[in-house]
């Protein structure tokens, strides 16, 4: 890298004092700034996707070795458990396992068990006058027309 010192800066100062002028170079400097301002950020950012690709080859490299593992352990069982139901069945001379009877699928015991049911029973509704059900306009002019009109 580039060693600046201080006596290289004031060398350095000194040249552009000349070679810009004094009323220009607040304007250059504060230029200059601002662009060394986003070369750093544009470094810094590059730095960073690195470091995101880096950690992400390693996280897949992980997954690889955990999916592995876990597929081995899972052909271990299969095996293990094919291997016990072998000689579960050569011992017992049946091929089903106790208390492994084949039961009907579960069925829920309510008819329509997604439906909410309402907290208040349906007497104290019937009782307070609280209506269960919506009438149509029509339903209702024709429940509520006078006696005269029908």
């Amino acid at each position: 890298m580039i060693d600046l010192g201080i006596s290289k800066m004031a060398l350095i100062g000194a040249v552009a004092l000349i070679v810009i002028g004094p009323e220009k170079l607040p304007r250059v400097a504060r230029t200059v700034g601002t662009l060394l301002g986003k070369a750093q950020r544009y470094v810094a950012d590059v730095k960073q996707e690195v470091n995101r690709s880096m950690e992400l080859d390693e996280l897949k490299k992980m997954k690889d070795t955990v999916e592995g593992a876990a597929r081995d352990v899972e052909n271990s069982i299969q095996t293990s458990a094919s291997d016990f139901e072998k000689s579960w069945a050569e011992t017992t001379g049946s091929a089903e396992l106790p208390g492994m009877e084949s039961f009907p699928e579960y069925k829920h015991p309510k008819k329509n068990w997604r439906l909410k049911a309402g907290a208040t029973p349906q007497w104290y509704k019937v009782r307070a006058g609280v209506r269960t059900k919506a009438l149509s306009g029509a339903a209702r002019v024709a429940r509520y027309r006078p006696a005269k009109f029908n």
